[in-house]
Parts: C-alpha cells; structure tokens; sequence
C-alpha cells in the first residue's frame, strides 16, 4: 500500500491542519510515493523499536520526532541518531500530535478511559459537570491511569466541574472554567498560580494520560488492507518507591 494512501486516511480521520503552528504533525520521515509492508503505531519511537521493525515499515507516532529547525544531523546524537537507523532500512514516520488531541485523544481519555460525561469541549479542554469528593476523584484517577501517587494542588473535598487535556497543559489554566482541571508536566509556577485563583489541579502526568494513543489509532487504521501493530512505548521516567 502505497504511504500516500495511509497519509489521506490518518488526514481524514484528523487533518493536520488542525496543528498548532508551533506542532511538527503529518510526514516526518519518508516518500509518500513508497510502497508501506506493516505499520506500527506507538505514542513515541525509540532505537528498539526501529531495529525490530521490518523494512519498509511505516511507524505512526504521537509525538513528532523533529521539533523546531534542525541545522544538523549529528548521527551521535538524538534525533538524528534514529533518523539515520530509519533511513536504512527505509522506514517512514507520521505523527498525529496536536490536531489529533483536539479530534480523539482529549475525548477519549476523558470519557473512555475516566468515565466522565462532556458537556463542553474546546480544541484541548473536556469538561464534565456533577459531584465528586476529593478521595473518589483521586481513588478514580489512580485506579483508571494505572498511576501510584498523584501531585495536588488546591485540594477541595467537593468538586462540581472537571476538565481535563491530556499531555502538558497547564498552559491552559486561563482557558479552564471549572473547579479541578487534570493535566500533565505541571510546573512549581503554573501551581503557584493555579493556588493563587483557587483552581484545583492534578497531576497525572504526560506519558500516563498519553498512553491511549496507540489503541485509538490502530482502531482507525483496520478498514486498511494491511497489518498494523501496536508497540509500546517506554515512560521515560521510572518512580522509584524504595
């Protein structure tokens, strides 16, 4: 199947030009005129993964892996360190990033994976009205995102609206018109506000309410005549509990 082919579906399904002009969303690595023997879907690419695909593979990520300008390819060095890897075995890389969070991902998680109801969604925020108490919010989030402890800021025992963007948000707090708003990647500051505007947040971090992306797209991906397989990426980070 030509990449072409797959590259109009993944845009149909969430055109890239819903990215945010800072994003680096659609082809990364590749020739949309090359044949495609497997896809493999995953929320980042790593060294493991490229060495046991096949040739011709084609992975579709979550995570660009190219942000910004690049002025050189260091081999030694990360990125360019799996670009040439991919480039020898003639792999290709497109990445569903900030318009597929505003299409799928927000939504999903919010109400596949947490149970919540939307009753207004932005591009990035889901929002959920109702009651909830502090420790049922918590035992919830824990239980749903497989997550050991929870940071909290602003804690309330009684919380009537919820929003929530997966990944890093908290860049979004202004735009958040509810009472606890759950993000990831939350910063000393961005808490030091949020405690400032009494708005409730939780911290339930980048890769773990990120992780759904690889079912979600392997899902859209099997009215295609080909095989496509999830691999699954690796938390950069490890929480130690000794």
């Amino acid at each position: 199947m030509k990449l072409q082919e797959i590259y109009d579906h993944l845009d149909q399904i969430s055109p890239f030009e819903l990215q945010e002009k800072w994003d680096n969303s659609g082809l990364i690595v590749g020739e949309l005129s090359r044949e495609v023997s497997q896809v493999v879907v995953a929320l980042d690419i790593d060294e493991e993964m490229i060495e046991a695909a096949e040739i011709d593979t084609l992975f579709v990520v979550h995570h660009p892996l190219i942000f910004g300008n690049m002025t050189q390819l260091d081999f030694a060095k990360y990125p360019a360190n799996l670009i040439e890897k991919m480039i020898l075995k003639k792999h290709s890389l497109i990445a569903l990033h900030t318009n597929f969070d505003q299409t799928h991902l927000n939504r999903y998680v919010f109400e596949k994976i947490l149970g919540f109801q939307t009753v207004s969604q932005d591009p990035f925020i889901c929002t959920a009205k109702g009651e909830w108490h502090y420790k049922e919010l918590l035992t919830l989030l824990k239980e749903r995102l497989n997550l050991p402890t929870l940071k909290v800021i602003g804690k309330k025992e009684k919380i009537r609206s919820i929003a929530l963007t997966t990944g890093a948000g908290a860049s979004l707090m202004d735009e958040v018109e509810a009472d606890c708003f759950l993000t990831g990647d939350i910063k000393y500051h961005d808490a030091m506000k949020a405690m400032s505007e009494d708005l409730m947040m939780v911290d339930i971090g980048h890769y773990e309410s990120e992780k759904f992306f690889a079912e979600i797209i392997l899902d859209e991906l099997k009215v295609l005549p080909l095989l496509a397989i999830i691999s699954n990426s690796k938390n950069p980070f490890h929480i130690e509990t000794i």
